[in-house]
């Protein structure tokens, strides 16, 4: 399992048709181009998904959509987290274990629970099912940080947590995180700026937003640092560095769906309270994306 989850995984959109449903063409189409580029594994419903403005039957469309057309050819990953522990468990409940490989779980957002309050809760949460768990830090948006020594208490005392998402844009705790974490757990990047630098100090790879929009160029980046082969991997990263800024200047994914549009694999539509990137913003992404 854990080998399966090495390299980049992505965290895919749910792209929008303009009279705001699902476009179940369009997502597709996109499991189509990132599979064609070379990653190693999806992700389902996670931030980048705009899940929090789904609905259940929604959800459950995205879900049977990426399922089909991914027809097994790539390990499968299922966001389901939240700040309500029991509402988590509960939703764990229903998840098709044959499906998926494993289950990536964000910290509680808003509540801003204690280190204890986070060890509580992941452990309630990993108690309740046997799925292997990806634990989720990104306190840019949770507003509440998971501390390395939580993480080792965690992963310790449950070893159906087999890894993190680690997002806090900290390279000094993400280095904390990959020498102290135990044998085979799994260290990932949450952010696509220090991917790199943390794949090369020991991490085991990422769970990435751009890799959806160069999907053969970040994934091939990825595997040359997992190699050692620093020169090759560091060239490509500076090749890219430019769109990492760009997709995240206005907000995620408002970015990443504007280099879609570009790219023909979805409009750029997002819901309510995100909006779409500006003009300026788009023509820029274009721009690189003619350069590139």
């Amino acid at each position: 399992m854990v080998n399966e989850l090495k390299g980049t995984g992505v965290a895919l959109v749910t792209p929008f048709r303009k009279d705001g449903g699902v476009d179940e063409v369009a997502l597709r189409k996109l499991v189509g181009h990132v599979i064609d580029g070379g990653v190693e594994y999806l992700v389902i419903l996670g931030t980048t998904g705009e899940s929090v403005t789904l609905t259940q039957e929604e959800k459950q469309l995205v879900k049977r959509t990426i399922v089909d057309q991914n027809r097994g050819r790539l390990p499968l990953v299922l966001g389901v987290g939240g700040s309500n522990t029991a509402q988590v468990i509960s939703e764990l409940q229903d998840v098709d274990r044959k499906a998926y490989q494993a289950v990536l779980s964000v910290s509680p957002a808003y509540n801003k629970p204690t280190q204890e309050g986070i060890y509580q809760h992941f452990s309630s949460v990993a108690s309740s099912t046997e799925l292997p768990i990806l634990l989720y830090n990104v306190p840019g948006r949770t507003a509440s940080n998971m501390l390395p020594e939580t993480v080792f208490r965690l992963a310790g005392d449950h070893s159906n947590i087999i890894g993190i998402k680690e997002a806090a844009g900290d390279l000094q705790q993400a280095m904390e995180l990959i020498h102290g974490a135990p044998n085979g757990f799994l260290v990932i990047s949450g952010e696509d700026m220090i991917t790199l630098a943390m794949v090369l100090m020991g991490g085991e790879g990422v769970i990435s937003v751009i890799g959806q929009g160069l999907p053969a160029e970040f994934s091939e980046m990825v595997r040359l640092g997992l190699r050692g082969e620093a020169a090759h991997a560091r060239a490509l990263h500076y090749r890219m560095m430019k769109s990492i800024s760009l997709i995240f200047e206005q907000g995620n994914p408002a970015g990443i769906k504007s280099m879609l549009s570009h790219l023909g694999v979805c409009s750029s539509e997002v819901r309510l309270p995100l909006v779409k990137a500006d003009p300026d913003l788009h023509k820029r992404i274009g721009s690189f994306l003619d350069e590139f």
